[in-house]
């Protein structure tokens, strides 16, 4: 019996490690960096999460315990929200997260219609610190921090007393 000589197969091109592939569906591959989209346009739960950096489960909750969260929903009941449903999950975020309020306290602002004022207030206390070298922001990222504690303890001594 005589050995067949191997059959030469033309090997499959491969890119560079790191390189982005763009299959045939003309989507960018996965693992690139995607276009940043415009303020008005709608995003899907998973942009939404990403940019607030919180769980996507965490939000379909916020849906169901705030009512005035309302994604469009398509078919198969996929999410798009809104940039007026954004804000008010980041305005939610930052009452739930950063200044200690329960659910039922920010469902209480809402009710009151207090919820705007408070954030309003929040966002001119904010201070654009791009133009600051590292030790001046970090000085003043302090500063802010003492001032949020010092309210906070304001209004914990305020329970406390009958």
């Amino acid at each position: 019996m005589t050995a067949s000589a191997p059959v030469n197969k033309p090997k499959p091109e491969v890119a560079p490690q790191g390189a982005a592939q763009v299959p045939e569906t003309g989507r960018p591959a996965a693992g690139t960096r995607r276009v940043e989209k415009s303020a008005s346009a709608f995003r899907t739960i998973s942009e939404v999460a990403d940019e607030l950096e919180v769980p996507q489960h965490v939000l379909r909750f916020w849906e169901t315990k705030f009512p005035q969260v309302r994604p469009l929903k398509r078919g198969g009941g996929r999410r798009y929200y809104r940039p007026e449903d954004v804000d008010l999950l980041r305005q939610i975020r930052s009452l739930l997260y950063h200044e200690g309020y329960t659910i039922k306290g920010v469902q209480r602002l809402m009710r009151e219609g207090s919820l705007k004022e408070r954030v309003d207030a929040l966002e001119a206390d904010t201070i654009d610190l791009s133009h600051l070298g590292a030790a001046e922001r970090r000085k003043r990222e302090i500063e802010s921090a003492i001032l949020q504690l010092t309210s906070l303890r304001e209004r914990l001594m305020a329970l406390l007393e009958p």
